[in-house]
């Protein structure tokens, strides 16, 4: 369904730190940054993108939004969350760990970026 996610940043440079490690943490490379200086992340056949806003306008958040990014396994998750908090982001909702309800258990692990953008790590447990 979706071909891409592309998030803004006021600062391209504390992102690229914060995303790289982000990534980095779960066996991605490093960004590309195009001729328009966008970071472009490609990983597990995403592409996850990060720019200053094309209108000019300060780069904000959305409220009740959040981007998920799967993973292979708790752990996994840990150090996505660790790598988030140790370059620039925030640890966010209860601390990593399985919720369960609706007949699922998943393994949740939340953070904003430097820019307030709510990103969520998350493995489907086996049934």
């Amino acid at each position: 369904m979706y071909s891409h996610m592309m998030i803004g940043s006021n600062d391209l440079d504390r992102s690229r730190k914060f995303y790289d490690a982000l990534f980095g943490a779960i066996g991605g490379k490093a960004a590309i940054q195009d001729e328009k200086g966008r970071l472009i992340y490609l990983h597990n056949g995403g592409i996850f993108m990060v720019t200053k806003p094309i209108d000019g306008q300060p780069a904000s958040h959305a409220n009740g939004g959040t981007i998920g990014f799967a993973m292979s396994d708790p752990a996994q998750a840990d150090a996505w969350h660790k790598a988030g908090v140790e370059n620039g982001g925030t640890a966010i909702e209860d601390a990593p760990g399985v919720r369960s309800g609706n007949g699922m258990s998943m393994y949740l692990a939340y953070l904003r970026d430097p820019d307030g953008n709510k990103l969520c790590a998350l493995h489907r447990m086996p049934a």
